[in-house]
Formats: structure tokens, C-alpha cells, sequence
């Protein structure tokens, strides 16, 4: 008899799945039961868990596991996602077009936002894979005509472009560095990553928590940032 999904399995999506399929080498374990929460892998003793969203929800799980763990949290970004709109019965597809929205390594500050010093732990690394991804939309009578009553049930992996792996927030810094002035606001850090005003707010936050600029000024209502000293 074949052996049912194992603890946190049922509600995983396809992207998830892919990942962890990727991650879970021989000889690792999945599904395991550490300190009171559950590891999607656990390879020599270090905690791979993987994460789609933002990390607001492992406020509390990253801190505990980290206490005695080594912990790897992998976390996708499209660079390239496909919208894939299934026939109604499921067989085929009625269409699939190109997403005008990319995502780029930097993407990840909306999901750092929430949690930014916990890149400053020494058992945390941080894995941001590039993807190129299919998002299935189905339709939904609860959503109003703006959005098109269509809304989107899973994320399918088609393809691993490139991995980066982060062991300090002074790593994305790096990434930055060059392109900003000795003085720079968000409308600067936006211009260098090549995305929204919101998220250069956000990765100005989390580079002040980290340490590695302060507040020297305004111009207008905007804050002027500089680099913090070694």
C-alpha cells in the first residue's frame, strides 16, 4: 500500500514540491519533526526549509530552530512567470502568456522586510533561486471584474536559472554598492536594483537595521542615507 503525504505535505504547492525534490539529496530526511516544528529537509544536521512567501510567518519558527540548528531558508523569485489559464476541465490550456511582471535577486527585500536581522545569525544562510515559473489561474466568481475573475491556485517550477547564495545582509549591499552615491535615498537604491519606490524602502530599511547605512538627512520628505563605518 502506497504511504500517504507526510506531515505539512498535504497543503504544499508544486513549486514547493520542485524545490524540495531539488534540495533533499540522498541520504537527507524530509518532514521531520524539530523543536516543535516541522523541517522540509535535513541534510548532516542542517535544516533546509523552504519558503515561497513573505517571512513574516517564520518569525517565530526561524529564532527557535536557530538556537541549536543550521538552518538554509531557499526562497524562489520568477524571473520570468508564465500565466497559464487551464480549459474547464482541467485537460488543456486555453492560454499562456508571458507575465510583464520580472523579479531580480533584490526582489527579495519584500519578504526580508519582515524579518531583516536575521541574516546577522551565524547558522543562517539565505538561498535566493531565480526561476522561471508557471502560475495557474483558475476562475473565481469571488473576484470582482477588476481583477478579472480569474485568481491563481499554484506555481509550477519550469526552470532554475541561477542561485545566490546570501550569508550577510552585507552581501546584497555589495551587489548595490557600486551604483549608489556617497549619499543615496530610496529613489536611488530603486534606480540601481531596476524596480519599484517600495521596494527600495524596503531594502533601505533593511540595510539600516543591519547596520550598514543611517539617516544623515532629508531632501524634500525623502530620507538621504550613507554608509555606515566598518
Amino acid at each position: 500500500m502506497a504511504s500517504g503525504p507526510g506531515i505539512g505535505e498535504l497543503n504544499e504547492r508544486s513549486l514547493h514540491r520542485a524545490l524540495k525534490a531539488r534540495y533533499a539529496v540522498a541520504g537527507s530526511l524530509t518532514e521531520q519533526a524539530i523543536d516543535g516544528y516541522v523541517a522540509d529537509v535535513v541534510i548532516d544536521g542542517r535544516i533546509i526549509e523552504i519558503h515561497t512567501g513573505s517571512f513574516w510567518p517564520l518569525k517565530r519558527k526561524l529564532p527557535r530552530l536557530l538556537e541549536h540548528h543550521a538552518v538554509t531558508l531557499v526562497h524562489p523569485i520568477a524571473r520570468d512567470r508564465y500565466i497559464v489559464k487551464p480549459t474547464a476541465d482541467g485537460r488543456g490550456i486555453m492560454s499562456r502568456r508571458m507575465s510583464p511582471k520580472h523579479g531580480s535577486v533584490f526582489t527579495v527585500f519584500a519578504a526580508l522586510a519582515s524579518t531583516p536581522t536575521v541574516l546577522a545569525h551565524a547558522n543562517f544562510v539565505l538561498e535566493i533561486v531565480i526561476t522561471v515559473e508557471e502560475e495557474i489561474r483558475v476562475p473565481d466568481e469571488r473576484r470582482n471584474r477588476r481583477r478579472g475573475g480569474w485568481t491563481a491556485v499554484d506555481r509550477r517550477l519550469v526552470e532554475i536559472v541561477e542561485i545566490h547564495r546570501i550569508e550577510a545582509m552585507a552581501d546584497l549591499f555589495a551587489m548595490l554598492d557600486a551604483e549608489l552615491p556617497a549619499e543615496f535615498t530610496t529613489a536611488d537604491l530603486a534606480a540601481a536594483m531596476r524596480l519599484s519606490r517600495r521596494l527600495g524602502q524596503q531594502a533601505a530599511f533593511c540595510f539600516r537595521e543591519a547596520g550598514l547605512s543611517e539617516i544623515c538627512g532629508k531632501a524634500g520628505n525623502a530620507h538621504v542615507y550613507r554608509r555606515t563605518q566598518p
